[in-house]
């Protein structure tokens, strides 16, 4: 069945033709998991774009949030000439972006001059891993949980405020509570509806732990549909709350005395119509299979070796403080919030929830290391650690996840399993993002070292 808002071809010819949709948004993700892209004439679309693609310069996968083209990349630098890659559109994510105006967005590939993937893109990399599954007789399905802060402030007040002193929508802490979330559904009712009619279908929406912090989870989805959800989703939450003159941040960590943002992945394996991890073995509690198993113990051994594609800025890792509800330990446990790896559902639900993605990752990158790990791990048959009871975050003994983007990055750099998951070139192009991300934060003044020390030192 046609999810709501989703569009076939011949309805955009038919809605393009009735002056319906007008504008066509061809865009793709670069490295932070912002869409970049174009706006296209919706009958331009429909009689050229669609079958023959467009162009966008190849300098949108070397640059850093400034939009600085960074040098260092082998792909493409000033000595190449920053030339183009070619947007391939893939229909099957055409959708109508609902919250604007006669408008339909369409998520591209990104191909190399030869008219292949273009391997460092971040969809790409989980396509490729993907490819890879199918192989294997597999296919996965997966959601992505998204935490973010709301504020009364507008993008543009938060900006000349220089981000300080913003007013938060809510005012205690709101976990769950009903009288604090419908003040904020003039916010969260019409971005409900509004993807709900772009073909991304909700489940609910609730405050969370913060001060304004409020979480909205959409269905789960075969990996590539549902990090495409992930990424139309943040659009239309950002889009919307700056037309209402809010601001919306999916930061890590937006203050150090208020709780971070997650983006909890789950994950499960499908073969013939039956899930992969579901069995009669009994594991730590857990009625499951040894796909389960093995899938589960390369998902904690690589997760190290992969954690810039879930923690990819430098504020990602003030996220991970004991009893804060992020993870700090390397450990699974069935339904236990403090363990990184929470195995939930039984039978065909069963599923592995990984807590430690924020929600500043790219989904992509995400779920491509998610899966790229576990696939190793059934390749290799790798036995994941017995079930942990208790508190994770009191387990001093347990293996702890890196606590820097520059740890981190140097673990991935060297990781021979990244190399062959991802390929050396993607390793190395990522590497230096990381490597630059992490060097433009060392060479900043903050607010806390000028408080520290301006005048007391």
């Amino acid at each position: 069945m046609t999810l709501k808002g989703m569009l076939s071809m011949e309805e955009l010819h038919t809605m393009a033709a009735n002056e319906e949709i007008e504008t066509i948004i061809v865009a793709f993700t670069d490295h932070y998991g912002r869409l970049v892209g174009k706006r296209v004439a919706a009958d331009f679309f429909v009689e050229k774009i669609a079958e023959e693609g467009t162009h966008a310069c190849n300098y949108l996968l070397t640059t850093d949030m400034e939009m600085e083209p960074i040098p260092g990349y082998a792909s493409a630098n000033w000595q190449k000439g920053y030339g183009d890659f070619h947007l391939v559109p893939d229909l099957k994510s055409l959708r109508i972006a609902d919250w604007l105006d006669k408008t339909a967005i369409v998520l591209a590939d990104v191909h190399n001059q030869e008219h292949q993937l273009e391997g460092i893109a971040p969809r790409s990399i989980l396509k490729n891993q993907m490819k890879l599954l199918q192989t294997l007789g597999y296919t996965a399905a997966g959601a992505s949980e998204l935490e973010y802060y709301l504020f009364e402030n507008s993008y543009r007040q938060a900006h000349e405020q220089h981000y300080q002193d913003l007013k938060a929508v809510g005012w205690y802490l709101e976990d769950y509570h009903i009288l604090q979330g419908t003040r904020t559904e003039n916010f969260h009712g019409r971005v409900r509806r509004h993807l709900q009619r772009s073909g991304v279908p909700v489940e609910t929406s609730k405050g969370e732990w913060g001060l304004g912090q409020h979480e909205l989870n959409i269905r789960y989805a075969e990996v590539l549909e549902m990090a495409d959800r992930h990424i139309v989703y943040k659009q239309c939450l950002k889009e919307v709350a700056d037309s209402m003159g809010y601001a919306v941040t999916f930061m890590a960590k937006y203050a150090e005395d208020q709780a971070g943002s997650s983006c909890h992945i789950h994950l499960s394996l499908w073969k013939d119509g039956k899930n992969a991890f579901a069995g009669k073995e009994s594991f730590g509690g857990v009625a499951c299979s040894p796909i389960f198993r093995w899938f589960l113990g390369g998902w904690m051994k690589y997760t190290p070796e992969v954690m810039p594609f879930f923690a990819p800025t430098v504020n990602s890792y003030k996220r991970y403080q004991d009893a804060s509800w992020a993870p700090t330990r390397l450990a699974w446990s069935y339904d236990n919030r403090t363990a990184g790896f929470r195995v939930v559902g039984k039978g065909e639900s069963l599923r592995i929830e990984c807590r430690i993605p924020g929600a500043d990752c790219n989904p992509y990158l995400a779920f491509a290391a998610s899966l790229a790990a576990g696939l190793q791990g059934i390749k290799d048959q790798t036995a994941p650690p017995e079930a942990f009871s208790g508190d994770v975050y009191a387990a001093k003994e347990l293996e702890m996840v890196p606590t820097s983007l520059a740890d981190a990055t140097a673990l991935f750099s060297q990781s021979s399993f990244a190399k062959n998951a991802f390929g050396e070139d993607v390793v190395a192009h990522y590497t230096h993002f990381f490597q630059t991300e992490s060097r433009a934060y060392e060479k900043s003044v903050t607010d806390w070292e000028r408080r520290r020390y301006f005048e007391r030192i």
